[in-house]
């Protein structure tokens, strides 16, 4: 029996294999590595967040995107956007030099059995295990607006279906939302020669400041800190003390999760949008029907309603966590996992463990326990080192023989050196 299947094997679920085989557990990690920024991000996509906060985490703290980039000739440097596809390339190698083995193979069910889990494999492999972590990602939660949850597929997607927007070139496109996806994808469209444009309920489009030097004078650093989310004392306390929110109430968890760090263009971005995209502020998607081989869109503003005809309409309307949703789950475990507050993810204790015991999750469907931060790659650091120290006391005086052990290093979270 293994003491922890791990399932997913994006920045997540790689930080916690990383953790867990230094700790001696005897596990298994399945998934195919960084799938989600692989397979779902355009082409051309930066990374939003800065190299130094976009670590995933290793005991050791060696396997930095710092480090990664020095030994392959790469630049990792604050105020630098770096491309996506580098970020990704350096999550394959962390997956292939900080964790024992990856397996590539998609796990479709986990039941319950007397002492933990059993998993199931695409292929039939059953495997016994005394707990699971679900590191699944975002994409099971891809959330479309109601208006367009009827249309045919060739007229609406979303913004994580595309990997190469070439296939729009010529055509106009109307994207739905006003954060980083929805912005970065408008941008993208246009440079690839496609006609798009942008449609917002917000009545005006945020867009985060250029990052301050990392070296300043101590009294602007205490009046506006940096921190693996940005700069400012509320970003601080999202990136920095998860473990305070956790104490809040449930309902108080989830309005944080749903609401801080709302929607926001990179500084970057704001002239590529500016120039050559079109936005409609202040309006709301009410209609969305097949026309001439085309949408036809009803917008409604404070004027009242107006249509728009489109040839295809790109949801960048983000994730939504929901339990409902976890169809590899076995219902008898699915229907009885508690819930965060009002929200539809589950609950989770201190050390990321749900009220199914043994059953851990960690990345997007822990925000709403731990607040904002379990949205983003820096949280994995936080995450792989509680979820592993609460799989260690779940299995304490159970465990099988062990794998080899990691150096010994201190658990300080990983971060790297910019020189």
């Amino acid at each position: 029996m293994y003491d922890l299947v791990v399932v997913g094997a994006g920045p997540y679920g790689l930080s916690i294999a990383s953790h867990a085989a230094a700790a001696g557990l005897r596990l298994r990690t399945f998934g195919r590595p960084m799938a989600s920024w692989r397979d779902h991000m355009p082409e051309g996509m930066f990374l939003k967040s800065e190299p130094w906060a976009s670590n995933l985490s290793d005991p050791c703290g060696e396997h930095t995107l710092a480090a990664y980039c020095a030994s392959h000739g790469l630049r990792a440097e604050h105020g630098v956007p770096l491309p996506i596809d580098i970020f990704t390339e350096y999550g394959m190698w962390f997956g292939r030099t900080a964790v024992p083995k990856v397996e590539e193979e998609r796990v479709t069910a986990v039941r319950p059995r007397a002492e933990g889990f059993l998993v199931e494999t695409e292929g039939g492999e059953l495997i016994a295990a005394r707990t699971v972590a679900l590191a699944i990602g975002v994409m099971p939660f891809v959330h479309r607006p109601e208006p367009l949850r009827a249309l045919p597929r060739g007229l609406v997607s979303h913004s994580s279906h595309h990997r190469d927007l070439s296939g729009f070139r010529g055509r106009d496109v109307t994207v739905i939302g006003a954060g980083q996806a929805a912005l970065e994808t408008a941008a993208l469209l246009a440079e690839c020669g496609a006609h798009p444009r942008v449609v917002a309920r917000a009545g005006r489009v945020a867009w985060n400041t250029p990052p301050q030097p990392l070296e300043r004078p101590l009294l602007r650093s205490l009046r506006d800190p940096h921190c693996g989310l940005g700069t400012g004392w509320p970003s601080w306390m999202w990136a920095e003390a998860p473990w305070a929110v956790r104490r809040l109430p449930g309902s108080a968890r989830a309005r944080i999760a749903a609401t801080a760090l709302g929607p926001a263009g990179a500084w970057w971005l704001r002239d590529r949008v500016e120039s050559r995209v079109p936005v409609l502020l202040g309006h709301r998607l009410r209609v969305a029907v097949p026309s001439g081989g085309g949408v036809r869109l009803t917008l409604e503003n404070s004027r009242g309603a107006t249509t728009l005809d489109t040839d295809h309409v790109v949801a960048a309307t983000g994730f939504v966590p929901d339990v409902a949703r976890l169809d590899l789950l076995d219902p008898s475990v699915r229907n009885h996992l508690r819930l965060a507050g009002t929200s539809r993810a589950p609950e989770v204790d201190g050390r990321f463990e749900s009220s199914v015991s043994g059953l851990f999750f960690a990345g997007l469907l822990t925000a709403p326990s731990f607040g904002p931060s379990m949205r983003f790659v820096y949280g994995a650091a936080f995450t792989a080192e509680r979820l592993v120290r609460g799989v260690l006391r779940r299995t304490a005086g159970r465990r099988s023989a062990v794998v080899p052990r990691s150096r010994r290093v201190s658990r300080a979270r990983a971060t790297a050196s910019l020189g």
